[in-house]
């Protein structure tokens, strides 16, 4: 069993680096012998959650399906690291409520809209401009700021491996570096 027993999930907009921050914290547990498993938004949506659409409801209980999916990992002593938009605060209380308090860990992953659209790294954004995705967050969809006791990361101004660091601490976790 590992001395962590909570889920990391990191939310923002599309494009802020959630799923680098997801990859690169699953790396580091890896190479510390630490099992964990990478549940990305994106690849949700494919799978367990294809019938779903950008709603509110639909995207309520998209986040219920990966909580539920959460807890099957901690069960099975695999630490979840979620990287999923999770754009409300009632969303993000409503997971809490799922998982406990003491079992999830908030990552807001903090990068301008600006600065999203200009990585885009999926062409999504592209798309919405063009008109071919509705409802889309941080261009017709809001996405509400976090409050309380959140690890918020600047992945405009820090990089992969300060924001790595900054996490492991929050978890109390050593960091190994990697070369």
């Amino acid at each position: 069993m590992n001395d962590l027993n909570k889920a990391i999930w990191f939310f923002g907009l599309s494009g802020a680096g959630k799923s680098t921050l997801a990859s690169a914290l699953h790396e580091h547990f890896r190479k510390a012998g630490v099992r964990s498993i990478v549940l990305d938004g994106d690849k949700i949506r494919k799978g367990i959650s294809s019938g779903l659409d950008f709603s509110k409801e639909d995207r309520r209980e998209n986040v219920r399906r990966i909580a539920e999916v959460c807890r099957l990992m901690l069960e099975a002593e695999v630490i979840p690291i979620v990287a999923a938009i999770t754009p409300f605060e009632k969303d993000r209380d409503y997971i809490t409520s799922i998982l406990g308090k003491d079992v999830i860990e908030w990552v807001f992953v903090n990068c301008p809209l600006h600065i999203c659209e200009n990585r885009d790294p999926k062409g999504l954004y592209k798309k919405v401009r063009k008109g071919k995705i509705k409802s889309f967050t941080g261009i017709d969809q809001e996405f509400e700021i976090p409050f309380g006791d959140v690890l918020s990361l600047n992945t405009d101004k820090e990089n992969v491996e300060d924001c790595l660091q900054k996490i492991l601490s929050v978890l109390s976790v050593s960091v190994v570096r990697r070369s």
